[in-house]
Parts: C-alpha cells; sequence; structure tokens
C-alpha cells in the first residue's frame, strides 16, 4: 500500500460541497437518551462522560461538532466521518484499474477472434477453442463468493493487487505453448487468467462508490468498465494483424509469439502500476452515501446474511436475470463473431476482427455517454429500459442483415448493436448499487456477474450448435427470444433508489424526522437500517 503523511494527504484531498453527519468524538449523550436497536454507529466514534447533549435538543447535528474534535485516523486507517472530499488520486486509481481490467480482457478473446488460426496450430476442434473463452464465465462462478469474501476482508488493494499478479502470471505461461502438441499448457495460462477476471470483474462499482463524489459515481463507474470493453476490442483488432493465417507451423509459432510477449510486458507493467498506484480508500468520504455506509458497516456483519438479504429483495432478483440475459448475450456474439463472419464471408478473418472492434468502441462509447446520463438525470429505471429495448432491436437488425454479402452493412448494423449491448453493461452496475445500498457493491456486481457468466456458457454452447447444424441467422434469433424476455422482466422493476435518497437528506429533515419518532431519541450520527 502507498504511505502517505497527513501533509501529504491533505494537498491530494479537494473539497466536495457536502457534509456528513457526524458528531464529534468528543461529545456524549444524556443517561436519559435512549438510542434505537437497528442503530449502528461507528466504531471510531467515542463518548466522553464529562459533555452530555439533552435529548430535547433541536440544534442542528452539526453544532455539536467541534472543529477541533475531528476523529483522527488509528493505526488501520478509518475514514474521518465529519468530513466530506474527493481525494485527486481517484482518477489514477480508476485508470490504473481500467488498464489492467483492459490487459485480462484482452486475453480472453484473443483465442476467439482467430478461432480458424488457433484451430489450425494446435489441431484442435472449434468448440475447444471456445471453451478458451467459456473458461473465463466457467471459473467465475464457483469463485465469486469466495473473492466476494476476500473483498469485504482485506479490501481493494489486496484484491486488486491479486488479480494484477494473476493476469501477469497467466500471460507468461502462454509462452510455453508455442508448439502445436503444447494446447494444454495454453489452457492452464489461460485458466490462471480466469481465475484473475474474478478479481476484477466486480470492482467497477465498489471503486466509484469508494473514491468518487455523488455526481461523478456512475461517470466513473463507466470508465472503469470501459477498461474491460477496450481490451475486447483490442483483442477483436490486434491477434488477425499479429498471427496472420498462413500454413507454415514455425512462422506462425513466431507471430504467436510476438503477441504473447506484448501482452506478457503489458501485464508485468500494470503489475507494477497497481503496487505503486492503488490505495485502499481515500482519508474521507467522497459521498454523504459513502459516510453513511461507513457508519452502517458493522466489522461482525454476516457475509451470508448480506447475499440472503439481496435475494430477498425482488428488484435486485429482477435485475440480476435481465443483466445475465443481456451479457450473457454478448458473451455469446463475441466468442461466435469470428465463426459467424467467415461462415458469410470466408478468408475475411481481418474483417471478422474488426468488425468485433466496432461492436466494442460503440459500446465503450455508449457506456460513456450512459454513465454521464446517469450522473446528470439520475433515471435509472427508464434509461435502462431504453437501453434494453434498443438492444433487442439492434440485435433483430443485424440478424436479418447479416447474409446480405455487403460488409459495410454488417459493420453499421453490429456497431448499433455494440452501442446499446455494451452500454448496458455499467447501466446494470449502478442499478444494482441503488437499487441494494447500503450493501456492499462487491457482492451486488459479483451477483451479476455470475448471472452474465451463467448464461453466457448456456448461450454460447447453445447458439454454437445451432449454428453448425442450422446456420447463423437461427442461432442469432435464439439469442433475439432471451433479449426479449429481459426487456419484459426489466420493465417490472421498480425504481426504488437507496443511494440517490441517502445522498438527498438533508441534515434538517433528518432531525426533524428523528423528533418525530415518540420517546425515542438518537445520536446525530446514527442513522438506522430502517430508515434507509
Amino acid at each position: 500500500m502507498v504511505n502517505e503523511g497527513p501533509n501529504q494527504e491533505e494537498r491530494d484531498d479537494t473539497p466536495a460541497p457536502e457534509s456528513a453527519l457526524q458528531a464529534d468524538p468528543s461529545v456524549s449523550v444524556h443517561p436519559s437518551v435512549s438510542v434505537h436497536p437497528s442503530v449502528s454507529v461507528h466504531p471510531s466514534v467515542s463518548i466522553n462522560p464529562s459533555v452530555s447533549v439533552h435529548p430535547s435538543s433541536s440544534a442542528h447535528p452539526s453544532a455539536f461538532a467541534q472543529p477541533s474534535g475531528l476523529a483522527h485516523p488509528s493505526s488501520s486507517g478509518p475514514e474521518d466521518l465529519s468530513v466530506i472530499k474527493v481525494s485527486r488520486r481517484r482518477w489514477a486509481v480508476v485508470l490504473v484499474f481500467s488498464c489492467y481490467s483492459m490487459c485480462n480482457a484482452f486475453q480472453w478473446i484473443q483465442y476467439g477472434s482467430i478461432n480458424n488460426i488457433f484451430m489450425h496450430f494446435y489441431g484442435v476442434s472449434a468448440f475447444a477453442i471456445d471453451w478458451l473463452s467459456m473458461c473465463y464465465m466457467l471459473t467465475y462462478i464457483p469463485l465469486l463468493l469466495p473473492v466476494a469474501w476476500l473483498l469485504e476482508k482485506f479490501g481493494l488493494r489486496t484484491i486488486a493487487v491479486t488479480g494484477s499478479a494473476l493476469n501477469c502470471l497467466g500471460a507468461w505461461v502462454k509462452l510455453g505453448s508455442l508448439k502445436p502438441h503444447l494446447f494444454p499448457v495454453t489452457v492452464v495460462g489461460q485458466l490462471i487468467c480466469s481465475v484473475a477476471q474474478v478479481f476484477i470483474l466486480g470492482m467497477p462499482s465498489r471503486i466509484a462508490s469508494v473514491w468518487f463524489g455523488a455526481n461523478e459515481v456512475s461517470t466513473a463507474c463507466s470508465v472503469a468498465v470501459f477498461g474491460n470493453q477496450l481490451g475486447i476490442a483490442i483483442g477483436f483488432l490486434v491477434p488477425p494483424v499479429l498471427v496472420p493465417n498462413i500454413e507454415d507451423q514455425d512462422k506462425l509459432a513466431y507471430h504467436i509469439s510476438i503477441m504473447f510477449y506484448i501482452i506478457g510486458g503489458v501485464a508485468t507493467l500494470l503489475l507494477i502500476l497497481v503496487i505503486i498506484v492503488f490505495k485502499e480508500k481515500p482519508k474521507y468520504p467522497p459521498s454523504r452515501a459513502q459516510s453513511l455506509s461507513y457508519a452502517l458497516t458493522s466489522p461482525d456483519a454476516s457475509y451470508l446474511g448480506s447475499i440472503a438479504r439481496l435475494f430477498k429483495n425482488l428488484n435486485f432478483v429482477l435485475l440480476v436475470i435481465t443483466y445475465g440475459l443481456n451479457a450473457g448475450a454478448f458473451y455469446a456474439l463475441s466468442t461466435l463473431l469470428n465463426r459467424m463472419v467467415i461462415w458469410h464471408y470466408p478468408g475475411e478473418e481481418v474483417n471478422a476482427g474488426r468488425i468485433g472492434l466496432t461492436i466494442v468502441i460503440a459500446g465503450m462509447l455508449g457506456a460513456v455517454i450512459s454513465g454521464i446520463w446517469l450522473d446528470r438525470s439520475k433515471t435509472y429505471k427508464e434509461t435502462t429500459m431504453v437501453v434494453y429495448i434498443m438492444t433487442l432491436v439492434g440485435m433483430v437488425v443485424y440478424t436479418f442483415t447479416l447474409n446480405l454479402g455487403h460488409l459495410w452493412v454488417v459493420f453499421i448494423t453490429a456497431g448499433t448493436m455494440g452501442f446499446f449491448m455494451t452500454g448496458y453493461l455499467p447501466l446494470g452496475y449502478e442499478f444494482a448499487v441503488e437499487l441494494t445500498y447500503p450493501e456492499s457493491e462487491g457482492i451486488s456486481s459479483g451477483l451479476l456477474n455470475i448471472s452474465a457468466q451463467v448464461f453466457g456458457i448456456i448461450f454460447t454452447i447453445s447458439q454454437g450448435q445451432i449454428i453448425d447444424n442450422y446456420g447463423t441467422k437461427p442461432g442469432n434469433i435464439f439469442l433475439c427470444v432471451f433479449l426479449t424476455l429481459g426487456a419484459a422482466l426489466t420493465a417490472f422493476i421498480k425504481a426504488d433508489l437507496r443511494r440517490q435518497k441517502a445522498n438527498k437528506e438533508t441534515p434538517e429533515n433528518k432531525l426533524q424526522e428523528e423528533e418525530e419518532e415518540s420517546n425515542t431519541s438518537k445520536v446525530p450520527t446514527a442513522v438506522s437500517e430502517d430508515h434507509l
């Protein structure tokens, strides 16, 4: 972890126009004051028996705090909840994360984008090469919950370093697979990278919430997801350029080695940057919602209890299903795109990669636009619904234009579909955080990704078999049916924006609401879960 002294921290933090509801640690409660049993008080709050506050007091909560009474971080570094600031380091953190997520995503799709070339080099079936992509989906399912627990237990920095290190290791292992009979070695390298992905996919919304203010959190989440999509885009573009479709096995091995060496070097550089730049969390919470989230967090909180509460949230369960249908369709399309394009346009491996690039670049643009729009409008339900419907429309148009014989038409229709399909991904993350606040962002995002991996495996295997036996159109119609189901279920999700409510609460309104409760008064810093 990068350590900074207090003065350096002060220089790195810039104030945000928000104030937290936190009382001075030196302030105590009068013996007659009772605290509601659902209230959770942050462990760093201390009670001084020499000072008392009468329960009938109607003063503004901030009036209980003294300028000199700010809580000081302990050796474990708890944040001062009485100050709301955003750190300048936040953009460096999210950009470094975005870059190593990009590197991992590249390794996911680097085989699928030149599926036929790797089939020829290793002498294996198309299904075996498809599994090099699907193993990313398969390993995520059993490992998500343990990794989400590790995220809660050890924090962002430990998870970031571990994920980046595994990504680097997997990249270098693949260099041992440059002979046709060494296909098992490349499988091992890909499996290591797939484990690294488990330490990556659930982090965008967590990084955004921990490091960014209320008016930039959705944009930050989009930037974090942006890196993953950029990696997929580069994975479609670069492999067909670096690895030409040639018969000579030795020359082919040489071209493959160039690609593996480049990605190994990039992964190593990013690991070093993660170690240097990545920090657990800022000194001060960046938003009121994050400050309240810290106050509601108990070190003894049940991890399985949190998961159980999430599955009792009907709106979140519906989002898990609809997100999985959309993202699963994207995973299947990405894995099988080369096969579909070659089916109708033989010898166009490079253009197949470019079409994939177009899908992802358009999706990255959609993701950034949707993130900025959410920060300005806060219309999570409406935006998600519109994007989902347009994804379905784009998929239908792509399905019925793929076989027209004009590549330029495929570029346009695929790009339009990608703008909405991949632009939906950060929307799902942020909508989930809103619906589940103050539960952990890592757990909610992880459950979304489990759904995506499950549907991705089902769709990839099913669509691949349909394409092999009946052609590309029936295979794409198969996906259209499930996207229609996803759009219909999205309409039933209620926009219960809990995080937005926490950010909009004013100290005056909160105090007034608390005073209306009969025979009960609370410490001004305490917030009940029922109230949220």
